[in-house]
């Protein structure tokens, strides 16, 4: 693989942890590999892994990003990655306001719910 992939599986780790990228790499199949290889580089080995900006400012980015588009899937995920991104609840609330803002209040009260049972979950597990 290339330093770049290196690079971005090491941050995907970083942010979304050992477990859940262990589970994604055990389900991956020849047909989507390449589309993993593709997001680690990309998302992971580019973007989060940047400098210019912190992994906190990048979390509440792309949470705001997700509703704002109405890709309600991957919030848990990223609300779980809050714990190592640095990002809290004020964070992801303010990150959401805006969001009612300037994409919509449905988006937004959908992520804001999607947020209330993900952190939910995570004191139960605590």
């Amino acid at each position: 693989m290339s330093e770049r992939y290196d690079q971005g599986m090491k941050m995907r780790r970083k942010v979304l942890g050992d477990e859940h990228v262990d589970r994604a790499e055990a389900s991956k199949t020849d047909f989507d590999a390449p589309f993993q290889t593709l997001i680690t580089e990309g998302a992971w080995g580019s973007v989060w892994a940047g400098d210019g900006i912190s992994l906190r400012e990048r979390s509440m980015l792309t949470l705001a990003l997700l509703a704002a588009t109405g890709n309600f899937e991957e919030i848990p995920m990223h609300i779980r990655a809050t714990a190592r991104t640095g990002a809290s609840k004020q964070d992801v609330l303010e990150a959401f306001q805006h969001v009612a803002i300037y994409a919509g209040v449905p988006r937004a009260n959908h992520a804001l719910k999607l947020a209330k049972q993900t952190y939910a979950e995570m004191e139960d597990q605590d």
